[in-house]
């Protein structure tokens, strides 16, 4: 058990410290500490965000209702219908889904302890980011394995559904 602790610890920011990377206090207490390292080289990709509008809520919605997929893997985002794929406001979920998403279930459960220690409610980025985690997760646990990975899946979605109903009561 020490050497899957030690584990869980090198995969939660010894990689960044090791490369000499300092967060700041507000990127050390975000949920999705990710969102502040410039990916693809854009600068407007710094804590990037899906919904801006209620046409962002509804095509995100349609997408789900379409059969989306979130995976880990080389293309994160799956998008069955390819007009809906084609747009150009998918590529920011694109980013969200392959560099901002955790996939691995420690980063999950970090994440998850840190909503449970949450005392306000969630930032409307952070709430749209914890839902795409839901549905990560919930995918994850379609898929399938053993009897053990599905435990832990599903408490991972339990967990989840619970901090975003938290925060529906809360705000």
């Amino acid at each position: 058990w020490i050497i899957q602790m030690c584990q869980i610890v090198y995969s939660n920011g010894a990689a960044d410290f090791l490369d000499g990377w300092r967060p700041s206090p507000e990127q050390e207490a975000a949920l999705y500490p990710s969102v502040y390292r410039v990916k693809r080289g854009a600068y407007w990709l710094i804590n990037p965000t899906f919904q801006s509008s209620e046409e962002d809520v509804n095509l995100l919605f349609e997408m789900l209702l379409g059969g989306m997929q979130i995976q880990d893997g080389q293309r994160d985002l799956l998008i069955a219908d390819a007009e809906l794929a084609s747009l150009r406001s998918v590529d920011k979920l694109e980013v969200i889904c392959e560099d901002v998403l955790p996939k691995s279930l420690p980063d999950i459960r970090r994440l998850t302890a840190e909503l449970a220690r949450r005392r306000r409610p969630l930032s409307w980025q952070d709430f749209e980011r914890t839902v795409l985690t839901l549905v990560y997760a919930a995918q994850t646990l379609a898929r399938g394995g053993g009897q053990q990975r599905r435990e832990a899946w599903t408490d991972a979605v339990t967990q989840l559904f619970g901090a975003l109903q938290k925060d529906l009561g809360t705000s």
